[in-house]
Parts: structure tokens; C-alpha cells; sequence
């Protein structure tokens, strides 16, 4: 029986481009998996496409002044085309406003109804006066109840990665006007996720061959804080309608609708080729089902989506979940607000594809956070790619094209190191293919590397420059060698450098396409005495220091930007900053951060809300004189209204208070 697989990669939200991080802890691995498993002989079907319902669209939109639907076509196309210049082997990309998708997210949502493990539930959310919407998820910031992480979204904390509701943040305001929301009731609909806590919990612990940054933290998760229900609707125009009459003006949540993407966009691929029901082969039968991801989406891949299938019924759950750690820029968290990221359209435009697939293989965050660094990309590429695995190709036809006539030579009798050679074809064959079954794609690429290595050093030792004149039958044997090695080499390289790889095969002058081949024939001796090669090519070209040195200034301009705001000494002296002097310091009630501090500025006393809760007693601060701008728009914060802005200096070990270095009285001028 053929194996069957089902690969997903996350669905990227088409609410703008996607950048090389995406590409490092999604994308291209899924894609290495897929296409080695197409060439092992396997049945595999590789699904993905873009989430259009999330919160960020509708904000963008909002912000642009747009539809929705306009934001979603955009990126669709951007995402899209860099999806296709990577060469990403998706049997179908598609999208979660196709109408497939809305029936089947419907079906789900109303076959869980009936079902009672989703039911109705009125609720306090977070409401902008100043929009006049709610705040469902993303369209809401504040602190992490749970880590105290400033900027967490009010659906998920990216710094420790708890699911969160916008109700839980502390210190929460509206992303589009910055407002300190208000709670107001609304109905909204809940899916019973704990009643599937002992199901989820065994799954977990018979799922021993998952990541360890998966079952643990799910289960960690568990064990803490238990499985709540969560709630699967919201109030907001844009998204599936929910299929109740009672529930008008209320769509699916994000978060339940587009894993049911992953079924929609199989069903749609299926249509495509003509078979409507070949889906259910691997959603409803023995396929192995594997969700590629980043590791903020392991809570909804691992705990929610298979709640949700066990729920419906009928469903297969995920084999695995391989969960990638994040890729940093230079040292630096990206951010695509503050400009420090790579995205993909940008690095393509000037860059060879497989070079950005070796390099985030090569380094990929697999077990912990890495670094794209330029410089460090230069170096691989120039040392490994070009160096080692380039040269042996390029010397090897080379070789044979201007000293055989372009016509692969018959050997003689193979000696120890000739057979030694084969050997570690046939050893690497094996290896390569159990780290990428591993979902290790990283050590298999580099067990290439180390074959093209020795490669280059049988080619060396056996001098066939010298053997051509002195022993012709010894030298047309190294060629031979080269050949077959050169062979094995561009079936290897094709899960992981596709371009690259149809190029070496070309060269090589042999038939079909090097991905129609069958993986295991990497290790036989599949070119023929007197197969006839075509002119060699550079494979690789060398990255230039200019090049290089244009992308590194690039960054730097972004952080001279970033931190080098000037202003006049009038916009300055604009700031009305005083001496003040704190009378009182009361906590505020549900804030783990905050303090109420009343402080005498002179003319009279102002309440200054000030997040000093975990570095300051309230005994420490009152008596104290503080540094405070007084002309500061007044805020509401957890309910009080701000007057000021106490300063302070912040390091590693937290912020600290800016005192003058004598008593003054409270109201003098900060000049």
C-alpha cells in the first residue's frame, strides 16, 4: 500500500507581504517534506492558502479607508508570487472567501450546535466608544496577565504564547485610536473546548513522536490552567456569517474558521482534478496529516483544531506537528512596523531563490530562535554553495566536457577509494532521507554538503589532471565516479534547492524532470559510459561584498531612523516638566502593573497612573520628588484618568525613577 500524506503549511494572513522569517519556520520545510515524499513514491497532496477573515485585514482596512476584500486580493497576489518564486510545490493554494470554504466553516459551526458543544453565552467585551465597534482580538493591545508582556495581542501573547481573550489584557486600548475601551455585554456563541480536555490530554501523551516545544507546552498549558471554552464569534462585518438567525451581525471567529481551510482548500484540489470525493482518502481515511507551523500557532494546531474535528466526527486527527522557533534579523526581533525585516518580494528581486532556501534550511530555527545575519549569508553561500558544492559540479563536467568530448567516460576496475566513493553515495541516500522523515531537514542538508566535501577531496586526491596523460583508464574511472556522484547529488538537492537542481539535471543532459525521480535511485550508477553531457554552467554565482554591504547599510539607515528624532529647542521647550512631590500610591485593582499615585506639582495635586507595580512598593515612592510632564493629554487607564507622565530611565534590570539630586519644591521647572 502506498503511503498517504496530507501537508499543510500555516495559512499566512493576507493582510501583507510575507518575509523571510515566514519562509524559515513555515514554508520551505513544509515544502522539503512534501516534494522528498513525492520522490520516495509516496501519495502526497501539499495544501495551502491565505487567511482572509483575521483582524489585522480589517484593521488595514479601516486604515486605508478600503473594503476588506481589497486588502485580501492584494496580498493574496503579492503572497502568491513570492510563494511561487521560492518554488513552493502546493498542490492547491487557495483562500479562505472562496465559497467552499464558507459552506464547509458553516457545516462545522452547525454541526457542533447540534452537537451541544457550542452554545450561547452573553458576555462583557471590550468596546471603543470613541470607534464605537468592540474590540474582538487583534483590533486590541494591552499587558499579559500572565508573563506581563508589553504589546500582547487580544487573542495571543507572542511572548509566552498563552491563548488570551481581549478581556483579559491589563492595560488594554484600541490599536486603531488608542482609547481605553469600555466592557459592554453582547451575546456571543462558545465552543465547549473543555469538554474535550481528557481526549486532547491523552492525545498529547500517546503522541510521543511530536516536537518536545509541542506536547510539552500543551500539556503544560493543561496541567496549569485547565481547557476553557472559548468563544468562536464575534461582532464585526467582515468573516463568515454565523448560520444562526439570532446571531445577525455576528461572523465565525478567525481562529475556528481558518483551520477548516486546510479540509476546504483539500476538497477544492480535489474538484480541481476532477474527483470531488478523493478528499476524504486523507481526511477521512489512513493518510498521515502534518500542520507545519510557527511556534504562536502550536495552542490552536495542537489543543483547538483537534478539539474541534474530535467534535465534528468522522475526521482524522494530525500525525505530527512540526513547530519552528522564530527567525530574528541581525540580533533583532522582526518587526514589520519599525521596517527591520526581509520581505520576500524584496530579497527576490535581487537574489538567487535557492539561495534563500539553503541558507533558512541550513540555519533554520528548528529548536530554538536563530539570526539571519548578511554577512553570515554570504558566507554560506559563498563558501558552501559556490565552494563546495559548486565546484565539484562545475569541475567534474567541465572536466569531461573538454577532455571526453562532453561524454561521460567507461571506467576500469574500481580500487578501495573508488568504492569507498560509492559507499558514501549510497550512506548519504539513507541519511538524507531519514533526517527530512525526521522533519531534521537541516542535518540532511548538511549531510549533502559534507558529500560534496569528500567529493571535492576524491577529486583532488586522484588528480585526473595528472592521470589523463599517465594512466587514461584511471582517470576516465574518477570521471566516472564524478558523474554518478554529480548525478546523486541533483536528486538530493531537489527537495531542498528545486531551481538549482533542474539546472545540474539539464547540464547532465538526462531525461524528464529531476523531481519526477525516485528517491532511492539516488544511490545506482545511473548515467551510462558515453552518456553525452551539455556545455557546463557556474551553478552557483558568488555574492559580492557591494551587494552585501548595500543590504547591511540598508539596515542601519532603519535604526539611525529609529533613533535619532530631532528636535528644536522650541518643540522642547513645549514640554511643561516639573518637580513634583508624591503624597499617596494606591494599587489599581485587576492591574499587576499599574499605581495611582497622587503627586503635589505646586498649584495642586495630579493623578498620575504609572506602571511602576513590580519594580516599586507604594512605601518606597511616597515622599519621594519625582520628574513629571504635566502637558500631557489625559488618559484613561484602567478606569482613572492620567494627568501626567512620571519619568523614568529603563535598563535590564527595569525602570528607575528620575529624582532630583537635592529637595525641591514641588512645581519647579525642568529647563
Amino acid at each position: 500500500m502506498v503511503d498517504k500524506y496530507l501537508v499543510t503549511a500555516a495559512l499566512p494572513y493576507a493582510s501583507g507581504p510575507r518575509h523571510i522569517g515566514h519562509a524559515a519556520g513555515v514554508y520551505i520545510p513544509a515544502d522539503i517534506y512534501a516534494r522528498y515524499h513525492r520522490m520516495k513514491g509516496h501519495d502526497v497532496v501539499f495544501i495551502c492558502g491565505t487567511d482572509e477573515h483575521g483582524t489585522p485585514i480589517t484593521v488595514q482596512a479601516v486604515q486605508e479607508g478600503v473594503r476588506p476584500i481589497e486588502i485580501a486580493d492584494r496580498y493574496h497576489k503579492v503572497i502568491k508570487d513570492s510563494f511561487d518564486k521560492l518554488g513552493f510545490s502546493f498542490d492547491n493554494f487557495s483562500r479562505t472567501t472562496r465559497e467552499i470554504h464558507y459552506r464547509l466553516a458553516q457545516d462545522f459551526f452547525m454541526t457542533l450546535y447540534k452537537k451541544g458543544y457550542i452554545y450561547k453565552k452573553e458576555v462583557e467585551l471590550l468596546y471603543c466608544s470613541n470607534c464605537k465597534r468592540f474590540l474582538p482580538d487583534r483590533y486590541v493591545e494591552g499587558v499579559c496577565p500572565h508573563c506581563g508582556a508589553e504589546g500582547a495581542r487580544g487573542d495571543q501573547c507572542d511572548a509566552c504564547g498563552r491563548i488570551l481573550n481581549p478581556t483579559d489584557l491589563v492595560d488594554p486600548h484600541c490599536v486603531i485610536c488608542n482609547t481605553t475601551p469600555t466592557t459592554r455585554k453582547s451575546l456571543q456563541w462558545f465552543f465547549k473546548l473543555s469538554a474535550f480536555e481528557d481526549a486532547i490530554k491523552k492525545m498529547l501523551e500517546e503522541n510521543r513522536h511530536w516536537p518536545d516545544n509541542v506536547r510539552n507546552f500543551c500539556l503544560q498549558l493543561i496541567e496549569k490552567e485547565g481547557l476553557k471554552d472559548r468563544d468562536i464569534t464575534r461582532d464585526l462585518e467582515w468573516g463568515i456569517p454565523v448560520p444562526l438567525s439570532e446571531a445577525k451581525g455576528k461572523v465565525l471567529y478567525v481562529w475556528f474558521d481558518a483551520p477548516i481551510g486546510y479540509i476546504s482548500a483539500t476538497m477544492e484540489w480535489a474538484q480541481k482534478i476532477g474527483d470531488p470525493e478523493k478528499w476524504r482518502e486523507y481526511w477521512q481515511g489512513n493518510a498521515k496529516i502534518v500542520h507545519f507551523l510557527a511556534k504562536d500557532n502550536i495552542p490552536f494546531h495542537a489543543i483547538i483544531w483537534p478539539a474541534m474535528l474530535m467534535a465534528y466526527g468522522g475526521f482524522s486527527l494530525p500525525w505530527m506537528i512540526p513547530a519552528y522557533e522564530h527567525l530574528n534579523l541581525e540580533g533583532r526581533k522582526m518587526s514589520t512596523s519599525r521596517g527591520w525585516v526581509v520581505e520576500l518580494n524584496d530579497f527576490l528581486d535581487e537574489f538567487d531563490p535557492d539561495m534563500l532556501r539553503y541558507y533558512l534550511t541550513i540555519n533554520a530555527p528548528q529548536k530554538r530562535d536563530v539570526d539571519f545575519y548578511w554577512r553570515e549569508f554570504q558566507r554560506r553561500v559563498n563558501d558552501e554553495l559556490a565552494d563546495i558544492i559548486g565546484n565539484f559540479i562545475h569541475r567534474t563536467l567541465s572536466f569531461i566536457y573538454n577532455n571526453f568530448d562532453g561524454k561521460v567516460p567507461a571506467p576500469g576496475e574500481f580500487d578501495e577509494r573508488d568504492k569507498e566513493m560509492l559507499r558514501l553515495i549510497e550512506n548519504a541516500q539513507l541519511t538524507v532521507g531519514k533526517h527530512i522523515e525526521e522533519f531534521n531537514s537541516s542535518l540532511g542538508l548538511k549531510e549533502i554538503v559534507r558529500l560534496a566535501g569528500a567529493a571535492n577531496k576524491y577529486f583532488n586526491d586522484k588528480q585526473p589532471w595528472r592521470t589523463l596523460k599517465e594512466d587514461p583508464q584511471k582517470c576516465a574511472t574518477t570521471l566516472y565516479i564524478c558523474a554518478q556522484l554529480t548525478r546523486s547529488l541533483a536528486i538530493m538537492l531537489a527537495p531542498y534547492l528545486p531551481f538549482a537542481s533542474q539546472r545540474l539535471w539539464r547540464m547532465l543532459n538526462l531525461p524528464a524532470d529531476v523531481h519526477k525521480q525516485n528517491w532511492d535511485s539516488a544511490s545506482e550508477l545511473g548515467i551510462r559510459p558515453g552518456h553525452e553531457i551539455r556545455k557546463p554552467e557556474p551553478l552557483f554565482v558568488k555574492l559580492q561584498d557591494e551587494v552585501i554591504r548595500r543590504r547591511e547599510e540598508k539596515l542601519q539607515a532603519i535604526l539611525r531612523a529609529q533613533s535619532q528624532t530631532v528636535v528644536t529647542a522650541e518643540e522642547f521647550a513645549r514640554l511643561d516638566i516639573r518637580i513634583g512631590k508624591v503624597v499617596s500610591v494606591e494599587p489599581i485593582p485587576r492591574s499587576k502593573k499599574l499605581l495611582k499615585l497622587s503627586v503635589d506639582v505646586g498649584d495642586k495635586r495630579r493623578t498620575i497612573v504609572a506602571g511602576l507595580a513590580q519594580h516599586y512598593s507604594p512605601e518606597q515612592l511616597v515622599g519621594k520628588n519625582v520628574v513629571v510632564l504635566l502637558n500631557l493629554k489625559p488618559i484613561q487607564l484602567m478606569g482613572v484618568t492620567s494627568e501626567g507622565m512620571l519619568l523614568a530611565a529603563e535598563d535590564e534590570k527595569g525602570p528607575s525613577i528620575l529624582t532630583p539630586d537635592r529637595t525641591v519644591k514641588p512645581g519647579s521647572r525642568v529647563k
